[in-house]
């Protein structure tokens, strides 16, 4: 799940990116919390590897919800969006121009060519594993194959960047950098974040280069939710009346990916990475 800007809000910095080591209210996780949080993070990636396989037309992404908070609590987790915040449901379902925090309806039918985004995590022992995904459904057009497959590049691209001594600005830049090469927008309203034993925690990780967040140094230990999201037109998105779903302003294509990832002395552990479930 994406955050909202005021929910870890940051004081604008000064003139040129600043780099801080570890402020305060960002966890390093212990042995211990990490072997759990690998096991909240797989119940993650085993329920979103079979929504992938199991996703076509005629379903609505009411169905999905329901498949999936039905898996999340058969493998002794709690579904984390339930109830946060007052979020009803357990996956965030998003479909072609809404951007994030999609609320599943049963009267939402998933269709051909779509482009569905779905997004949930699972508390399990104390800890939150976060992961998302993008599906084309059916015969999709080229160019929303091609925005799917660059979003998840750009996941992968950010990803590579990560290793204790590193900075966010890495990760944003290698993000930004591979959105824009291929012509398409980051969005820059919702970010990706801290995760632990809140859904939500410090650092705010963002995609795109700027001086508005503290460009925290990376320590082996620090478990982060890396998200981008790509428009196909403009960056703008705004809220539509159920104060959850977010759309782009032009009506253009949306896609995201996200995977929970621990920070290590050589690299990085992508905990929820669905090819080892």
């Amino acid at each position: 799940m994406n955050i909202f800007g005021n929910l870890l809000a940051q004081p604008t910095a000064p003139a040129g990116p600043r780099i801080t080591k570890q402020p305060k209210g960002v966890e390093v996780k212990s042995k211990r919390e990490i072997t759990i949080m690998r096991e909240a993070s797989r119940i993650v990636a085993t329920v979103l590897k079979e929504i992938s396989e199991m996703v076509e037309p005629g379903q609505t992404t009411w169905d999905l919800d329901v498949y999936a908070e039905k898996r999340i609590r058969e493998m002794g987790a709690t579904p984390s969006f339930k109830g946060y915040h007052g979020f009803p449901c357990s996956i965030c379902a998003s479909i072609n121009n809404e951007v994030v925090h999609g609320i599943p309806n049963r009267k939402k039918t998933i269709r051909s060519g779509d482009v569905v985004k779905i997004d949930t995590g699972a508390y399990y022992n104390g800890f939150h594993g976060d992961s998302c995904i993008t599906v084309g459904v059916g015969e999709v057009k080229p160019e929303a194959v091609k925005l799917i497959e660059v979003a998840e590049e750009c996941l992968y691209k950010g990803i590579a960047q990560v290793k204790a001594g590193n900075c966010l600005l890495d990760i944003a830049g290698a993000i930004q950098d591979h959105a824009e090469s291929n012509g398409f927008a980051i969005v820059e309203d919702y970010t990706g974040h801290g995760v632990g034993r809140n859904l939500h925690e410090e650092p705010s990780v963002f995609n795109f280069r700027t001086r508005q967040m503290p460009n925290v140094r990376l320590r082996a230990g620090m478990t982060l939710a890396i998200e981008p999201i790509i428009n196909m037109g403009s960056k703008k998105t705004r809220v539509l009346r159920d104060k959850w779903t977010v759309v782009t302003v032009d009506r253009a294509l949306s896609a995201q990916f996200e995977h929970t990832v621990l920070v290590t002395d050589e690299g990085y552990e992508i905990l929820t990475d669905r090819t080892k479930v």
